[in-house]
């Protein structure tokens, strides 16, 4: 199966090791992953912030870079919940453009959803023995629904402990903009997040959106927090690694 990777603008420029741990798990489950250099943002900060016509020259070019391509995964709930919910609103004045969103809207998933709904995953020899807790994206969780997605996947994790974190569902105050423009509302909302993933004791947190797991690991750190937080393509491909290295030891 070809899937092309769809690496958002945190992961490129901040993250780049979740884009690389991504690619090792798709191809352990048989992908040839590309990367189409051509890829831009999605559009998103500038569609949020009312520029439309700046949102819709970006995401026409990102409608190119991935005309050709079989499969897109991206290891964002939020850049993927933009291509899914809101690129028709873009283009619906423009037909040609519309008839490329819409596909491009239909082969993308985001990472956990497409380990489970298209690759089919049911079993991973992986190994993690380590105390984690989950945060769920609001865009990935609410926009996409993917709520089991990822739950699923930690718990075939062999070892894994999964603390449940209290109020797992509320937002950590990124919201990107949301972050700058109301910043101490922002770090309330996320010191709330941090005092919750406190109280569960876990070593880990892992999470499916960069922009949620950066706002939440910068509260930590200012907290002195010692909890690391994982992206779930990381987690995987640590605990994949791990139980392919207890095989050959």
């Amino acid at each position: 199966m070809k899937v092309s990777l769809f690496i958002t603008c945190l992961a490129d420029q901040m993250f780049p090791e979740v884009g690389l741990s991504a690619v090792r798990v798709l191809r352990r489950f048989g992908c040839e992953v590309d990367f189409p250099e051509a890829q831009v943002c999605c559009g998103q900060p500038a569609f949020n912030s009312g520029y439309r016509d700046e949102a819709r020259s970006v995401a026409r070019t990102l409608l190119d870079a991935f005309e050709a391509s079989e499969h897109v995964v991206s290891p964002s709930g939020s850049c993927t919940g933009m291509i899914h919910h809101y690129y028709e609103e873009l283009f619906r004045d423009e037909p040609e453009a519309l008839a490329l969103a819409r596909r491009l809207r239909d082969k993308t998933r985001e990472f956990s959803q497409f380990l489970r709904q298209v690759l089919g995953i049911e079993q991973l020899a992986a190994r993690f023995p380590e105390s984690v807790t989950y945060h769920a994206s609001c865009h990935g969780s609410r926009l996409l629904g993917a709520k089991r997605e990822p739950l699923e996947l930690l718990n075939m994790v062999e070892g894994i402990e999964l603390r449940e974190l209290p109020r797992c569902e509320d937002c950590c105050g990124f919201g990107g903009t949301f972050s700058v423009k109301l910043s101490d509302l922002s770090a309330a909302m996320a010191d709330e997040k941090v005092t919750n993933i406190e109280s569960t004791g876990a070593r880990y947190l892992v999470g499916t959106d960069m922009g949620c797991l950066m706002n939440i690991a910068g509260r930590m750190r200012r907290r002195r927090v010692e909890v690391e937080a994982l992206h779930l393509a990381e987690l995987l491909d640590r605990a994949l690694a791990n139980a392919e290295g207890a095989k050959t030891s």
